[in-house]
């Protein structure tokens, strides 16, 4: 229920002022201050954030991060705190709106090199030494490999390597590159294709189900591993929720490639920050893997998205994998070489207050301040102005444990194009107790950052039950909400586990296809449906929330498949059940 009540409250207790303690984890969307969509057709439903296609590189002991028309690129030391630095890498002759778009960034020579796609043969390769700062210089004038899409590849033996491609006719593409010259040797190759009438998760459309077009294939990206390499692609679209990356494999670096039994290797159709798509593989200082990729939103344009993180790597038999379960949760920055990364980085902080009374200051038309927490990032409450004293308030239920808050500011009659210098955020979050006496728990009050996915990991747990965020700036436009998400543990049992578990394949007609039902479980907030070419190999998931059943349409024709269940709450997770084998 929505109730709106008066701006009066006491401010009791101790601040906690985020920043005095180094953060141990972070949360998808990541907290980068995105830039707004440049191009003026593409804002016509409303100007809104927007960028795609990440790339991060470890150079130097340092993380840097490209992505779609940022106008710059950002670094970082640990993951967490991320640094822009301004830079625009097109010439004046090239597009007037755009920037960098997908752009291929890869380590050589101990330099950095970064180039965007391209159908011209104008486009210079840039190089730095020095990329904490704007310094940069064209490592070649123009590039005669005109791509779109690209990603370059240096392998062991000192050869460079282009791969590329974007559509839904042609073939991801490779090509030798001279590393003295940075030309392309010889004729491209064409190296892989979709095969959606026998995958399932490649067809078009958001439920896979889309025959009136063509699916499309792009952002290719190669790993190299224990001697094999990992061709790396997104499929079927970017505006869909199971926008995902798959995986060839193959002994040589321009092929032949074998399609990986488990894919998409890298998958989130489910939960508050949806798809993994279009990404790239990239190893942390200590050496564990990671997976940067594309999330949809897509609701005033196409093309607007944002940036996720999920843990990745390669079990002992070398399948590549994606851990995005609770990909969307409070995950565990990098702090040591974790042999156990698939599943180990998520911190068992549960969401408490997904569908739970809110109470707000105003609510502009129908953007219902429900919609602050009901786990889809797509849909937002927004406030009938941006000014300061607009509040917004979460009902937990019952006094539980807070150990992190994501505000995910959603763009309501924003009036920027581009990256605009001197935006930021400004705010007080307040707790209670029994929502008569409450203390200022994170104090921004004197933020000049731009924070659109504030992500704040409280130094110390505090008991709780209401939490009340009180506007003081927003950057431009309305006070708006696409999820006010609020973590940690409550003070009853987990859910019991999943009974009567079933899964419906497709018959012969279409074997891509399963129905899966299953018994609700009265105490569950949701459930994660995991999925697997083994009983070991469980590694694809997905989440769902509100209802008790799942058409499944990601699986291979032909190919057997195993599926269980867990159910959560605010208070844990249950035990999976036993596996349920569909050939």
């Amino acid at each position: 229920m929505v109730d709106e009540m008066p701006m009066t409250m006491l401010v009791l207790g101790t601040i906690l002022l985020l920043g005095q303690t180094k953060p141990q984890t972070f949360c998808n969307p990541i907290n980068i201050d995105y830039g707004y969509c440049p191009i003026p057709n593409f804002v016509e439903q409303g100007k809104h954030r927007a960028t795609a296609d990440p790339v991060i590189v470890l150079f130097k002991g340092t993380y840097y991060l490209f992505s779609t028309n940022q106008w710059g690129y950002w670094w970082s030391e640990d993951m967490s705190d991320w640094n822009f630095v301004p830079r625009k890498f097109l010439k004046p002759w090239h597009k007037v709106y755009d920037e960098l778009c997908a752009p291929a960034v890869w380590v050589m020579d101990d330099a950095l090199y970064v180039i965007g796609s391209t159908h011209s043969k104008t486009f210079p390769i840039w190089k730095s030494t020095n990329p904490k700062v704007d310094d940069w210089k064209e490592a070649v004038p123009e590039f005669q490999g005109a791509a779109w899409d690209p990603a370059f590849f240096l392998d062991d033996d000192g050869k460079l390597y282009l791969y590329y491609g974007s559509s839904n006719l042609y073939p991801i593409y490779g090509w030798e590159v001279d590393r003295k010259t940075l030309q392309p040797i010889g004729e491209r190759q064409e190296l892989i294709g979709l095969r959606d009438d026998l995958n399932g998760w490649e067809r078009f459309g958001e439920a896979n189900d889309n025959t009136f077009l063509r699916p499309f294939m792009e952002g290719a990206w190669v790993t190299k591993h224990d001697g094999k390499y990992y061709l790396q692609y997104g499929a079927p679209g970017t505006e869909f929720s199971g926008y995902g990356d798959g995986v060839y494999t193959s002994d040589k670096p321009l092929g032949p490639w074998t399609y990986q039994p488990h894919n998409p290797f890298s998958y989130k159709p489910g939960g508050f920050a949806r798809g993994a798509g279009h990404g790239a593989t990239f190893q942390d200082t200590f050496d564990n893997y990671w997976h940067v990729s594309t999330i949809s939103i897509s609701v005033k344009n196409n093309f607007e998205r944002r940036n996720g993180i999920w843990p990745a790597g390669f079990d002992r038999d070398g399948v590549m994998y994606c851990d995005t379960a609770y990909g969307d949760y409070p995950t565990f920055l990098p702090a040591k070489k974790n042999a156990n990364h698939m599943g180990g980085m998520f911190t068992k902080w549960m969401l408490l207050n997904y569908a739970k009374p809110v109470q707000a200051s105003s609510t502009l038309g129908a953007f219902s301040a429900n919609f602050a927490v009901d786990e889809d990032i797509k849909t937002y409450w927004s406030a009938k102005s941006g000014s300061p004293g607009e509040w917004f308030q979460t009902d937990l239920g019952e006094v539980s444990t807070v150990r992190a808050i994501q505000i995910n500011y959603a763009d309501q009659d924003a009036e920027v194009l581009g990256k605009v210098d001197g935006l930021y955020h400004q705010y007080r979050l307040l707790a209670s107790t029994d929502g008569a006496t409450w203390k200022v728990i994170v104090d921004k009050s004197q933020n000049r950052k731009d924070v659109p996915h504030d992500y704040v990991e409280l130094a110390q747990p505090i008991m709780a039950r209401y939490l009340k965020l009180e506007n003081l700036h927003v950057p431009t436009g309305k006070f708006a909400l696409s999820g006010l998400r609020v973590f940690g543990a409550g003070n009853g049992p987990k859910p019991e586990s999943v009974q009567k578990f079933v899964v419906l394949r497709g018959d012969r007609t279409d074997k891509r296809n399963a129905w899966l039902k299953w018994q609700a479980v009265p105490s569950a907030t949701g459930y994660v449906v995991c999925c697997g070419v083994a009983p070991d190999k469980m590694y694809s998931s997905y989440m769902v929330m509100n209802a008790t059943e799942l058409y499944y349409r990601a699986m291979t024709r032909d190919r057997a498949y195993y599926f269980q269940i867990e159910a959560f709450n605010e208070n844990g997770i249950s035990a999976r059940t036993e596996p349920v084998k569909v050939e």
